[in-house]
């Protein structure tokens, strides 16, 4: 299974990853614990990465290509994986696809968590990290609209995209997704 997870900050990305990459016995490849590592590290690319994310802004793609194209070359990632938080937006989705058709490797599907801003604003706001305050949470879902919403329609149109609501259960939620997901695959 090669898969992507496409949705809002708040949406539960990171965490239904975690159990569908469980179940498909697949690496949880994560932006996010990538940029966190370099950030509680203190890289040059953690302390970049940083200035950007501070500001509730978006890391810049040439940045996250790199660390990306890295982890997929990684053995555990040869039978498959989950990206969570990338691509963010079209060209990096372009990226994506130019480096799997260099390997000989298809997408299988974008699964997408489908969640409405103010319930996100209230599910983000309880969490407390310094980045979850609610102007900077906002500003964040601004950011995804303009430049993530668009991959939601390049998945459409390449087919390959399933949408499921991230609302209930998580346990409701990962079972939702795996069942859309074999609909799709099947």
């Amino acid at each position: 299974m090669r898969l992507i997870l496409v949705g809002p900050p708040g949406a539960g990305k990171g965490t239904q990853a975690v159990h569908l990459a469980e179940h498909y016995q697949i690496p949880h490849i994560s932006t996010g614990d990538i940029f966190r590592a370099n950030l509680q590290n203190g890289t040059p690319l953690g302390l970049k990465a940083k200035s950007y994310m501070d500001k509730g802004e978006l890391v810049p793609d040439s940045l996250t290509n790199e660390m990306v194209k890295d982890r997929l070359a990684k053995d555990d990632a040869k039978s498959g994986f989950l990206l969570d938080g990338f691509p963010r937006n079209v060209s990096q989705a372009e990226v994506l696809n130019a480096m799997l058709a260099e390997v000989g490797v298809l997408l299988d599907a974008a699964l997408e968590l489908s969640l409405d801003n103010e319930e996100i604003v209230k599910r983000l706001s309880i969490r407390g990290r310094d980045d979850d305050k609610e102007e900077i949470i906002r500003r964040r879902l601004e950011v995804y609209g303009e430049q993530t919403a668009p991959i939601i329609s390049f998945y459409r149109d390449a087919n390959l995209l399933v949408t499921i609501a991230a609302t209930g259960e998580i346990s409701d939620i990962t079972a939702a997704a795996i069942a859309a997901l074999s609909k799709k695959l099947s």
